[in-house]
């Protein structure tokens, strides 16, 4: 059976990257729409009630507004957007933590944002497993490539601006915190201290932990034998054995699904470092939305992924 897809922004970043992956496979029909006709709402629509599936690449307002366009179809969405991801009734598109079945059942699924799939990846297993409090005040570092900030950001990296290192997000609210909170189960919304790098893509995100000061926190081995069995059955997800003494992010860092996740610990057990690796535009965006619309369409959860 072949499935209809359309993208509703393929012409940027994380729209290409889809149709990259979907465009080889036979089990999917991409609809195509030209460069007049993709700014056309009549146009959207009807390619909206021709689909099975669409997949919105699009800043906030319009994922918005394409849903809208959408509605009295057929369509089943994944939104890519920041729009949905703590709307009741949108399905977190994080299915080795939300669960298969519910992503694979779902109309409407919210893709996660990438620094977010690092720090639910690592936090959620731990303090659904009552290892960690839920009650902790977090703190998540994080840097990324610079593919993540849309074209004004990869332009005045790769137009020759003398940057070494963006820190941003300075006056906080950053606007992955809301899912981060709400898909772990946080009582308080961590302390998001986002960074860009010039690299195209790659990231790195981090949440430290003072073990000592926790109440309830179990070991560091704990901690880790916790992810490893709640991601064993993952072709995407892998959880470290080792500790490598430094992770490198490179320049050439070839595209990936993959989500790699380590656990440091201090050898005295008072501190740890939890620390998850991925591509931004992998499984932290383009990568993930695929995975979704494998199990959506009824196929391999991993097929056309790069792992």
């Amino acid at each position: 059976m072949t499935h209809k897809v359309f993208i509703d922004g393929a012409v940027g970043t994380t729209g290409l990257e889809i149709v990259e992956r979907l465009a080889p496979r036979a089990e999917f029909e991409l609809i195509v729409l030209d460069d007049a006709q993709r700014k056309q709402a009549g146009a959207r629509r009807d390619a909206f009630h021709a689909a099975d599936f669409a997949v919105l690449c699009l800043p906030d307002d319009a994922a918005i507004e394409a849903v809208a366009l959408a509605e009295g179809s057929k369509v089943r969405i994944i939104d890519a957007s920041t729009a949905h991801r703590v709307t009741p009734g949108w399905v977190y598109g994080f299915p080795e933590v939300i669960g298969r079945d519910k992503v694979a059942e779902a109309q409407r699924v919210s893709n996660p944002g990438c620094y977010s799939t690092g720090f639910i990846a690592l936090l959620a297993p731990l303090v659904r497993n009552a290892l960690l409090p839920s009650d902790w005040p977090y703190t998540c570092h994080a840097v990324s490539g610079y593919s993540g900030g849309g074209k004004a950001l990869i332009a005045r990296f790769e137009d020759g601006a003398d940057i070494a290192f963006r820190d941003y997000a300075m006056a906080l609210g950053h606007k992955h915190v809301p899912e981060m909170q709400a898909r772990v189960g946080l009582k308080h919304p961590p302390l998001f201290c986002p960074a860009v790098v010039p690299a195209h893509r790659g990231m790195v995100v981090e949440v430290p932990l003072a073990l000592a000061q926790m109440e309830r926190a179990a070991p560091t081995d704990g901690l880790r034998d916790c992810l490893g069995d709640f991601y064993a059955d993952s072709a995407v997800v892998r959880v470290s054995d080792e500790n490598p003494e430094e992770l490198l992010l490179r320049r050439s860092m070839a595209p990936s699904d993959r989500l790699d996740l380590y656990v440091y610990g201090a050898r005295d057990g008072s501190q740890a470092r939890l620390v998850a690796v991925l591509d931004n535009l992998g499984k932290g965006a383009s990568g993930a939305a695929v995975q979704s619309l494998n199990l959506m369409a009824g196929l391999d959860e991993t097929a056309g992924l790069r792992l």
